[in-house]
């Protein structure tokens, strides 16, 4: 059992996230040599404009019952050298949030997407995409025996029947799962996560160990 805040609720889902550098191409050149600069900023410019129709057509077309639909979005984007040269590269760092069945494969090749078509109208659109840090997508079964005997006790120690919800952060249950270890998300109330002000509801901390402790001798039995 993953002990992150959920309000006493089943948490049985949570999204993943994708890493990726894309990095634009350009040629570097005086500033008033028009003619032969090409400004990589500009270019990127057009994929920024890609990714932000790539996120709205993700999020008017949910396809997972509890997390909804993943996202992308823009996170960090430096380039060029000074103000009078035409810049030979940006480079973009992007955040691309999953959902169950959406793989880092289907993100990347979704940016490729992005700049083949960019290409096919404007030749001096180059640009290449590379996957860093990937973190999968989590869900588990609710008639998994660890989410049937959570939600038991849960109901009788706290007298109210947990809904079973999903998260949009990543935890570390998609770890265990992928390991092979049956895993569900289940904790107290609170909020402020990474914040300078950090909480739990104490009184939900000890129904929680009530809870963990009744799961782990019927479990573990």
């Amino acid at each position: 059992i993953v002990t992150e805040p959920t309000g006493l609720d089943v948490c049985v889902a949570h999204k993943g996230f994708v890493w990726l550098d894309v990095e634009t191409h350009g040629v570097a050149a005086h500033g008033s040599l028009p003619d032969l600069g090409v400004d990589a900023i500009a270019k990127m410019g057009k994929v920024l404009v890609g990714i932000e129709h790539l996120d709205k057509a993700l999020r008017s077309a949910p396809s997972h019952p509890l997390l909804k639909s993943g996202s992308i979005h823009a996170s960090l984007i430096e380039g060029g050298s000074e103000l009078s040269t035409y810049p030979d590269r940006c480079l973009l760092r992007v955040e691309r949030r999953t959902v169950p069945s959406e793989t880092a494969d289907v993100v990347e090749s979704q940016l490729n997407g992005i700049i083949s078509g960019l290409a096919a109208s404007d030749p001096d659109v180059k640009a290449t995409v590379t996957r860093g840090l990937v973190r999968e997508p989590f869900e588990v079964g609710a008639d998994e025996p660890i989410v049937q005997i959570l939600r038991k006790h849960a109901a009788a120690i706290t007298a109210r029947e947990p809904a079973m919800i999903g998260e949009t952060g990543w935890m570390d249950s998609a770890l265990l799962s992928a390991a092979g270890i049956p895993t569900v998300i289940f904790g107290p109330d609170g909020d402020g996560a990474h914040a300078a002000v950090e909480w739990v509801n104490l009184d939900h901390v000890e129904q929680c160990r009530q809870v963990y402790l009744a799961v782990a001798r019927e479990f573990c039995a």
